[in-house]
């Protein structure tokens, strides 16, 4: 009889192998063990191991109450939407795009509506004809805060219960736009973002820390006006930038439900479903040197976002940094093009090959990864619980130091959250200066024969100012 595995094998615990990483690898030339070189030093401000075990729940800072805690916050649903986004010009061309992503991929749909308050109701009659709401999920973000006229021409063009949102904060016109939309309660009028946060340079902890701040104001203002936090928080969604640190990424949304669990506990609620969350692929990493780079960088935080338990993806297209996202004509791709990915043989009446790219990331992700399968993937991982630990404590702690100071919106009038998230936005820079690599940037880099900065838009986020905070790219001062 063959002897038994755990006979050959005994079992040993973290601390041996542990001993095991400083004997094979020497001590580096500072004098640092092997094993401290492997330790990740993370901008949050914590340091952690290369791997983790079933004893970090004894001696580390993560038990198995914790544990349970975070994973009884999470999505128990698998599967999310896949949202393209469209900047909308004249509403008719708009309508012919968005239809045929809704056949190529597509879920739901992200709108960037302009400000044409007058001639809304024709805009979004033409826009969405053939589009019914009451099936397909769609999102708008409008160029004016006001959103209580917007609603009432929305339902005079879709008068029957809406699915999707407002991906933006609509200020005063907040409380009547939920009160107009009571009848959809999947159509969400509060919106908590973490977008200014991330593309000024925050580090996951402050974006985690500032939109649970923001959220909060709003909740205060809308509860003053009269509205019960039970008439809100169905009404509610967060949407978070996801950038390229993989895990750190997965671990930031794991923790954002952590942290609206927590915060919703102080209103004496009880969130049987998790709250909806809307994530995007970062535009704070994206470069315009050798942009074909952005695609790796999408893809990346595509699948962080959808392993962290997002409901809704959208994928920016990898030319979008240069103010457009028509990376090759249609007249240029192949009929048998392999990133058809099984869908329809037919060239899109409007939309180029980026954009196909990065609705198909999506599909790849569910059709090829399987990853629509399981809801929260990363669950019992050591490494990523642990993580996610430290950043719902990390994150509540400023949080709590902001609402000490007056909430959100005092923290940002006396300077504090901009004072922050510049530290972090420097500490940053300096990394790339002191060797971190930018792929297509710094390294493996392949300049185009015309500078390609010379084609960014003057709408793009690098020349803009939001509230007080600026809009940044890391790549802006290597290129």
């Amino acid at each position: 009889m063959e002897p038994l595995f755990s006979t050959l094998f005994p079992a040993t615990d973290k601390s041996v192998w542990q001993e095991q990483v400083r004997k094979e690898l020497k001590p580096a030339q500072n004098g640092e063990d092997g094993y401290e070189s492997l330790r990740w030093h993370t901008g949050e401000g914590f340091v952690l191991d290369p791997y983790y075990t079933a004893s970090d729940l004894i001696d580390g800072p993560l038990t198995a109450l914790t544990l349970e805690t975070t994973q009884a916050a999470q999505k128990r649903n698998p599967g999310w939407l896949n949202a393209p986004e469209r900047t909308i010009t004249t509403g008719k061309a708009d309508n012919i795009y968005l239809r045929d992503a809704l056949t190529r991929g597509a879920d739901a749909l992200v709108l960037n509506i302009p400000g044409q308050a007058n001639r809304i109701g024709d805009l979004l009659s033409r826009l969405l004809n053939g589009i019914k709401l009451s099936d397909t999920p769609v999102f708008f973000r409008l160029t004016s805060e006001n959103a209580t006229d917007f609603i009432q021409s929305l339902k005079t063009v879709a008068p029957y219960q809406l699915k999707g949102g407002l991906l933006m904060n609509t200020g005063n016109s907040t409380a009547e736009a939920t009160r107009l939309t009571a009848d959809s309660p999947q159509f969400r009028t509060i919106c908590a973002s973490s977008h200014t946060f991330h593309n000024a340079g925050a580090t996951a902890t402050q974006e985690l820390a500032f939109t649970l701040a923001s959220l909060a104001d709003t909740y205060d203002q809308l509860t003053s006006g009269g509205l019960t936090i039970e008439q809100l928080v169905h009404k509610t969604m967060v949407s978070m930038s996801v950038g390229t640190s993989y895990f750190l990424e997965i671990a930031k949304l794991r923790a954002l439900r952590v942290l609206l669990t927590r915060f919703l506990s102080a209103y004496s609620f009880s969130l049987f479903s998790p709250l909806f969350v809307h994530c995007q692929t970062s535009t704070f990493y994206d470069a315009t040197t050798t942009y074909n780079t952005n695609l790796l960088r999408a893809t990346t935080e595509a699948m962080a976002a959808v392993i962290g338990g997002c409901d809704v993806l959208t994928v920016h297209p990898y030319d979008a940094v240069l103010g457009k996202s028509t990376g090759l004509p249609d007249h240029e791709i192949p009929d048998n093009e392999l990133l058809n990915h099984g869908l329809p043989d037919q060239k899109s009446p409007d939309s180029g090959f980026s954009d196909r790219i990065a609705r198909n990331i999506s599909v790849l992700l569910k059709d090829e990864s399987y990853l629509d399968k399981v809801a929260d993937p990363s669950a019992g991982s050591y490494y990523i619980e642990t993580l996610t630990h430290m950043l719902v404590e990390a994150a509540w702690a400023l949080f709590l130091d902001v609402e000490k100071q007056g909430g959100f919106s005092k923290a940002l009038t006396n300077g504090f959250i901009q004072a922050e998230i510049e530290r972090a936005y420097k500490a940053k820079i300096d990394a790339v200066r002191n060797g971190k690599v930018l792929v297509g940037v710094t390294k493996f880099r392949f300049d185009e024969p015309s500078n390609q900065k010379d084609k960014l838009s003057k709408n793009h986020p690098a020349a803009r100012l939001v509230g007080s905070l600026p809009e940044h790219r890391l790549a802006e001062e290597f290129e």
